[in-house]
């Protein structure tokens, strides 16, 4: 279906309409309209325009005025009027709100059409580290990459995932020599193994390798030797380390799925992916007279990137010894990504303490030709998740916290918040919504910060039925669904001959502003924008359900297009938490 219009798009067309008509000189001119709490709408570029054209910003105003219908029968605009200094403010017919909406209901997208020319996007998001434990840093750049991609495929982009895993490095021949000398180590008690069990294998080994690298000089040395062999394409040596590699994705996945988030093993393409291309990046680099050999090291260097001594510090693509850093891999990953994936965009979701390092590698990649006019990387940069102390999250005793304890102790809270509230739940339906209040209280937190700004965890906090939550948001959708059943054989049907009470209009012009929402959430990588937009179309509908009666309106019109209201209103609540990844109940 074509996108339909927003009433903001329609209005903000027939005053520039006006505007050309009643002004010629002005060219096309931009009304500059904007919400406003004076009337539906409020068009503040007379006074720029009046300033460019030498002329009295009211009379111009009154100029455009005598242009714009309003008032009649089959009007947008119901009313309009200069005040100030020359602005206009609009409002419109209750019918074309309802007309509208109707419009937006009719289309299982509610009116989003995708994109006319859409691109290809790939989405470097959930990186954890093999072998090791996924805490609370590891959060962000799942939660806020999974709602990119789910925001950019409803938008129309062509979506290509990609999970860069930290797979290979020196630590790797410590774990791998311990395992030859300790080949029992990861063996499983059945076949079936948890990601639970697969992790306290890991961590045991780890502890394990790591006292012994530490006290035994020839346990160290053979460790260094292993990562020669490992670095060389050893057969025996590669074998193991896969058996590492698979051992920590059961247990990455069983994280993931707590989260409620989809993880394709083919998406998954750590560094070790573009082991065969380093030697060749180096080379262009080299060649390009990009990078450049400075005592022994291949680097890339920066006018504007200096040290304390200010001195410059480069970008390091291969140290002196010969072995490559990440740069080499970050590189070869863009390499890979534009030639053979055919991205015109990268998106990293990527921690804010990395950004000179992907500022250094998107510069050197432009310099060579990597990127340019039509292929460009963003780093969508996250802050830092914070204790309730405003200090990064740490336990008591001052270790990492535990991202699957964190979304534990989440779902058990939320269990509690719905037992207390159910009605007639059972204990299996409690568990299951539990799951989905306490995941999605988690994500919520972090999709309705700003990316870029620290925030602080605070279970207490989010599994609130009051403030600005996804429980909140949930408990609305459910209530919604509750009324729409209650209704029975009664319909939801729009009436736009009815007068709207402002609750109704209030809401009804909030719910129209969906499809330009997401229009601009998905241009601007910000999904706190959207998690606003549903928070305040939660906050509207609360005002209406308060204020006018539902199944006991006046009439057997306002019911049903009080029905057609709440019907819109739970679609784009249902939408919208499905975009940032969030389930809505339809019972709690």
């Amino acid at each position: 279906m074509a996108s339909v219009p927003s009433l903001a798009a329609t209005v903000h067309q027939r005053v520039a309409d006006a505007l050309s008509a009643a002004l010629p000189e002005a060219g096309s001119a931009d009304p500059l309209l904007r919400r406003s709490d004076r009337a539906d709408f409020q068009a503040n570029g007379m006074l720029a325009l009046a300033k460019k054209l030498g002329g009295n910003p009211r009379e111009l105003a009154a100029k455009v005025v005598g242009r714009l219908p309003a008032g009649g029968p089959g009007d947008v605009i119901s009313a309009i009027e200069v005040s100030g200094p020359g602005f206009l403010n609009i409002s419109v017919a209750d019918r074309a709100i309802v007309e509208t909406l109707a419009a937006r209901a009719a289309d299982e997208r509610l009116g989003v059409a995708p994109a006319e020319k859409p691109g290809t996007t790939v989405i470097d998001y959930a990186q954890p580290n093999v072998a090791k434990e996924m805490h609370v840093g590891h959060l962000r750049s799942a939660v806020i990459g999974d709602a990119m991609v789910k925001i950019l495929e409803f938008a129309g982009e062509k979506v290509v995932r990609r999970h860069h895993i930290g797979d290979w490095g020196t630590q790797f021949g410590m774990l791998i020599q311990y395992l030859i000398e300790h080949p029992h180590e990861l063996d499983h008690k059945d076949a079936a193994v948890s990601g639970e069990e697969a992790m306290s294998n890991l961590n045991r080994l780890y502890k394990a390798a790591r006292a012994l690298f530490d006290s035994d000089l020839d346990f160290r040395d053979r460790s260094r030797r292993r990562v020669v062999d490992l670095q060389a394409g050893d057969e025996e040596t590669l074998a193991l380390w896969r058996k590492f590699v698979d051992e920590s994705k059961i247990y990455f996945y069983s994280v993931f799925d707590k989260l409620d988030m989809e993880i394709r093993d083919p998406d998954v393409v750590g560094e070790s992916g573009y082991n065969d291309m380093l030697a060749e990046t180096c080379r262009l680099l080299e060649e390009s007279g990009v990078a450049v050999r400075s005592e022994g090291a291949l680097c890339v260097f920066f006018d504007d990137v200096k040290g304390p001594d200010g001195n410059p510090v480069p970008l390091i693509v291969q140290k002196s010894d010969g072995g490559y850093g990440y740069a080499a891999t970050d590189l070869s990953a863009i390499r890979d990504r534009v030639r053979n994936l055919g991205a015109d965009t990268l998106l990293y979701v990527v921690d804010a303490r990395q950004s000179l390092h992907f500022k250094m590698v998107f510069e050197t990649a432009r310099r060579i030709g990597w990127l340019n006019d039509e292929v460009h990387a963003v780093q969508l940069a996250f802050g830092t998740v914070l204790g309730k102390d405003g200090k990064p999250f740490k336990t008591r005793e001052g270790e990492t916290v535990r991202l699957v304890d964190l979304l534990d102790e989440a779902i058990e809270r939320a269990s509690a918040v719905v037992r207390e509230k159910a009605q007639d739940l059972t204990d299996e339906e409690i568990a299951e919504r539990g799951a989905q209040v306490g995941i999605g209280a988690v994500k919520y937190a972090d999709l309705s910060t700003s990316a870029s700004r620290d925030y602080k965890f605070d279970l207490d906090q989010m599994v609130s039925l009051h403030g600005d939550t996804s429980v909140y948001l949930q408990y609305a959708y459910a209530r919604i669904r509750s009324i729409l059943r209650k209704a029975g054989d009664t319909r939801a049907a729009a009436h736009p001959e009815l007068a709207l009470a402002p609750a109704e209009r209030a809401l009804g012009l909030h719910a129209d502003q969906f499809a330009e929402t997401l229009r601009e959430v998905a241009a601007e990588y910000a999904p706190h924008k959207l998690a606003a937009y549903l928070y305040q179309l939660a906050s509207l509908y609360t005002t209406f359900y308060d204020q006018c009666p539902v199944l006991k309106a006046e009439t057997p019109e306002m019911v049903e297009n009080r029905l057609f209201l709440c019907d819109v209103t739970a679609r784009t609540l249902h939408q919208g938490m499905a975009l940032l990844g969030i389930r809505t109940p339809e019972r709690l």
